[in-house]
């Protein structure tokens, strides 16, 4: 891969009058040639790169990445988001962008703090949801795939997740079965508006589900998983909602899409999911798509469950379905603002840094990158525990440099470098 100055260099040739002007007559890539048959073949790769084809150029343009900042301890978690994704895609040679919101989202907690009435904070949750809603457009239209985004207020959240029509993917993995989850957030309970009646003491919630939204997810995953297993194919598809609150209007759809798809696909109650998983865990290639209502509280007891930790020290990808925005990706720490440690330097930072990694391999091709990351983690985490709330007294910075500095500094491949203790702790942790 190209390093950083020769990437600069061969941009600015290819953008210089001489070249424009040579190019449609083909000039400089006639002496280009001439030089490969001549004696100086074949030059070193760093020469070799004064004369790319017009395809490779696709190749220096930048990555450009987006974020979002939620109040609590989003300011933090951002500047360690940067941090990364600079350290990272400088060693991989991958230039990039990095654009940020130039609004700060609320969290729960700095919005009820800020405003004492209900009509106050319905006004600036839309306002936040209007800002949100529109900055992922503008990023959609300027060619962003991917923005990465702290938490912010649950209620603002939701709403931009139904009027962008998003899902959040999941997978767990156990010896040969694998799950597939895909959580709806474009419909349900999670979704919708509040009817306030103040002098009734009450509030009531609307909400809705669309044949033509579940078809469009549905689409989307039995695609997404046929992506991920290939000719392996999809052992069983199953939908978990509360279905049988609705008429049978449910199973009659699921009928259709059986037959679109060619797959069984069937619904299935929450606690008949559940059932199944505890009495026979994975068995074969199973997709699930499931209702926020369920999804969202199993998600703790899912990574348990599969051996992948806690969920403070994990990220998910959400993607947005809506037309307008060309499948734009979300990156999002699961863990909430924690505004009570804002400010402190003590917040953990391993689903940002996890976040970053993911980024850069999935969209800027730095192979091994996420797996690299795990081990990183995992080793810092074993050895010295991390941060406080993983048992340890590190501090987000030191836990990030030490990341960093090990995933960077080594010559070996990501998934093998070491992570490495301070001078002072006398020993080396080695990632297996």
């Amino acid at each position: 891969m190209l390093r950083n100055w020769q990437r600069v260099f061969t941009h600015s040739l290819f953008n210089s009058s001489f070249y424009k002007l040579a190019w449609p007559l083909n000039v400089y890539r006639s002496f280009g040639k001439a030089l490969f048959q001549a004696s100086l073949h074949p030059l070193p790769r760093v020469f070799q790169s004064l004369f790319p084809t017009k395809p490779e150029m696709d190749e220096i343009k930048n990555l450009r990445v987006a974020f979002a900042i939620g109040r609590g301890t989003g300011a933090e978690l951002a500047d360690f988001f940067k941090l990364a994704m600079n350290r990272l895609a400088d060693h991989y040679s991958v230039p990039i962008e990095l654009h940020c919101s130039p609004r700060t989202y609320h969290s729960y907690f700095s919005l009820i703090g800020e405003y004492n009435d209900q009509k106050a904070i319905c006004e600036e949750t839309l306002n936040d949801v209007s800002h949100y809603e529109t900055f992922c457009r503008e990023e959609a239209a300027h060619g962003t795939q991917v923005i990465f985004r702290t938490a912010i207020n649950a209620q603002s959240l939701y709403l931009v997740r139904q009027h962008l029509e998003s899902v959040k993917i999941e997978h767990f993995n156990q010896g040969p079965n694998s799950l597939l989850l895909i959580r709806d957030q474009a419909q349900g309970f999670y979704t919708g508006a509040n009817d306030h009646d103040v002098a009734g003491g009450k509030v009531s919630r609307t909400c809705e589900f669309s044949k033509e939204m579940f078809s469009r997810i549905v689409s989307f995953s039995v695609n997404r998983a046929r992506q991920i297993w290939g000719d392996q194919g999809i052992d069983s598809v199953f939908l978990v909602y509360k279905f049988h609150l609705f008429d049978g209007v449910f199973s009659a759809w699921a009928k259709n899409w059986s037959k679109e798809h060619g797959l069984k696909i069937e619904f299935v109650q929450p606690d008949t999911a559940n059932r199944n998983l505890l009495a026979y865990g994975l068995r074969g290639r199973q997709l699930m798509i499931a209702g926020n209502e369920w999804a969202d509280i199993m998600h703790v007891i899912l990574l348990n469950m599969f051996g992948q930790g806690a969920q403070e020290a994990r990220c998910t990808e959400n993607i947005y379905l809506h037309p307008g925005l060309h499948g734009l990706s979300e990156f999002q720490t699961v863990h909430g603002s924690a505004d009570d440690i804002a400010g402190k330097g003590i917040v953990n930072p391993s689903a940002t840094l996890r976040a970053a990694a993911a980024i850069l391999e999935r969209y800027g091709g730095c192979q091994g990158l996420e797996k690299g990351m795990d081990h990183a983690l995992e080793v810092l985490q074993r050895t010295y525990k991390g941060t406080r709330d993983q048992g340890g007294s590190m501090s987000t910075m030191e836990v990030v440099t030490r990341v960093l500095d090990a995933l960077t500094e080594s010559a070996s491949p990501p998934d093998a470098v070491a992570c490495m203790p301070s001078s002072t702790d006398g020993h080396a942790a080695s990632v297996q």
